[in-house]
């Protein structure tokens, strides 16, 4: 699964299950995947 061109939606869960590992740069998968938990943990505290 490449990085996402528009919005992920509402589950961002299926974000992280559904992403390939190696399928973009790491520097670039590193932080896709550091932003997508920082918003899952967000919202989970309710900030």
């Amino acid at each position: 699964m490449d990085l996402p061109d528009e919005d992920l939606g509402e589950c961002l869960s299926d974000a992280m299950d559904m992403y390939r590992m190696g399928s973009k740069p790491r520097c670039e998968e590193v932080e896709y995947l550091g932003l997508v938990r920082e918003a899952i943990d967000r919202i989970e505290e309710g900030s």
